[in-house]
């Protein structure tokens, strides 16, 4: 299991939780075999162990705990998985993530700061030895034209996700920030933007700075052919290096999106492949819900002092050990 921080009892346990809010069937004509919300659990918990549709089959005929914390009384065939992501709408994709962006400990209590940027994701995985095979019977090596571009906006103090969207690139994306960080917004007040040069434009920064009421950090663009002036002029001149250094974050969420569950949207169409992306990050924020270190420092602190205190033979050890460590004992 790629990670095993959290069971996947627990993980689909709160998968079916969030994704209750929905409708139970697609249409009044559906057999009712299986509801959307039961068929999205199943369809997140695959991104999570990164299982194709014939393995998330056999693992849950394998699987009674999670037949019994899923509510299924019959497993679902994976066409019928797969015939469910097609049919996934992106709405509900979002009305899930908003539910368990709510769900989150520690709500704000200022102003979000937000990083836009965008990622690749790689094609379906094809087979290294296939590719060998290929090229060593005389044939041209195999090129990309189109990938997927997944882009988001993560809350650098939170580390979540909080609005995304997925294509097909090579694509110019700087007139959809005003869309995703408008979704954001209505999801958590935000006070300031940070995005690369490829946001770069007039009218993101007139978005954000009089529609939202937020500071807009955005590098300005070397360009010999024109001026700038404004807000951009203003970025070329005296740019907030500080503030700007916490754009990293999100290249580290990105990093660990790939890390732990998937760097690949696997599908035979851009638009499988698109709520694959989709699905991946409900996983990921599945997983931050419920990871057991994420907690404020203040309250890591006082859960252990706690535990000391109810185990007084854990101090004594400690203290015991500190004490051998000193004399060069240990």
């Amino acid at each position: 299991m790629l990670m095993a921080e959290i069971g996947l009892v627990r993980f689909a346990r709160l998968a079916l939780e969030v994704s209750r809010g929905g409708p139970a069937q697609r249409t009044k004509f559906s057999k009712g075999q299986f509801t959307q919300p039961q068929l999205l659990a199943v369809l997140c918990l695959m991104r999570y162990e990164d299982w194709t549709f014939r393995e998330a089959d056999v693992r849950l005929c394998e699987h009674a705990e999670l037949r019994s914390v899923l509510e299924l009384h019959v497993v679902p065939d994976y066409t019928t998985l797969y015939s469910f992501l097609t049919r996934l709408d992106p709405d509900g994709v979002a009305r899930v993530m908003n539910e368990i962006v709510r769900r989150m400990p520690g709500r704000w209590r200022s102003l979000a700061t937000v990083a836009v940027n965008a990622t690749g994701l790689a094609q379906p995985a094809v087979s290294s030895s296939f590719i060998r095979l290929v090229e060593h019977f005389g044939q041209k090596q195999r090129t990309w034209k189109h990938w997927l571009k997944w882009l988001a906006v993560v809350d650098v103090e939170r580390q979540i996700i909080v609005a995304q969207w997925a294509r097909q690139a090579p694509w110019n994306d700087c007139a959809t920030q005003p869309v995703l960080v408008g979704e954001a917004h209505q999801l958590t007040p935000i006070g300031c933007v940070l995005a690369d040069a490829e946001f770069d434009s007039d009218c993101n920064h007139t978005f954000c700075r009089e529609q939202l009421q937020a500071q807009s950090i955005i590098p300005a663009k070397r360009r010999s052919s024109c001026k700038a002036s404004g807000v951009r002029l203003q970025m070329r001149e005296n740019f907030p290096t500080e503030q700007y250094g916490k754009r990293f974050v999100i290249e580290s969420v990105f990093s660990a999106v790939k890390r732990k569950l998937s760097c690949s949207a696997p599908g035979g169409t851009i638009h499988t492949q698109s709520r694959q992306a989709l699905l991946l990050d409900l996983a990921f924020s599945l997983y931050r819900l419920r990871l057991p270190a994420f907690r404020s420092p203040a309250e890591r602190g006082c859960q252990q002092s706690q535990s000391e205190s109810s185990h007084p033979e854990r101090v004594r050890y400690k203290f015991g050990q500190r004490r051998l460590e000193r004399h060069g004992m240990l």
